[in-house]
């Protein structure tokens, strides 16, 4: 069976760095899986907040929700390895974008990896447009 590949945009949009924690280890005594997407996410939140809004429920109104991610590892990440976490945005349609991150350690890819978030209004239980605000601030990056 064939790997996934990413093709990922220019990663431009924000940069990060998170260390590596101890409760990020795995057996295998490396970055687990689930801690990448935690990693992922607050990458993520921290953009969102870059961007002046507070959160993934509140971002011009309306929320953001995960529909699908997909990540792929390239190398292995330990204990106090600080991470760069870069982001970049493409497919951007009605209500949905694809936000793409590049996660390295010095000079090493550690993984790449893409979430789909897709508007989302709390109060009715379905997705919605992206709000105007969001709209705006994510356009100029995007396709």
């Amino acid at each position: 069976m064939a790997r996934l590949q990413l093709e990922l945009p220019s990663c431009d949009l924000f940069t990060l760095e998170l260390p590596v924690r101890i409760r990020d280890i795995n057996y295998g005594q490396h970055l687990s899986n689930d801690a990448l997407m935690a990693l992922l996410h607050e990458a993520r939140l921290q953009w969102l907040q870059h961007l002046g809004f507070g959160s993934e429920t509140d971002v011009g109104g309306k929320g953001l929700i995960m529909a699908d991610a997909a990540i792929v590892f390239k190398n292995e990440a330990f204990h106090g390895d600080v991470l760069q976490i870069r982001l970049g945005i493409d497919e951007i349609s009605r209500a949905s974008f694809e936000l793409y991150y590049d996660v390295t350690h010095q000079t090493q890819t550690i993984a790449q990896a893409k979430t789909t978030m897709v508007a989302y209004d709390y109060q009715l239980k379905k997705t919605s447009k992206l709000p105007p605000a969001l709209r705006a601030a994510i356009e100029p990056h995007g396709i």
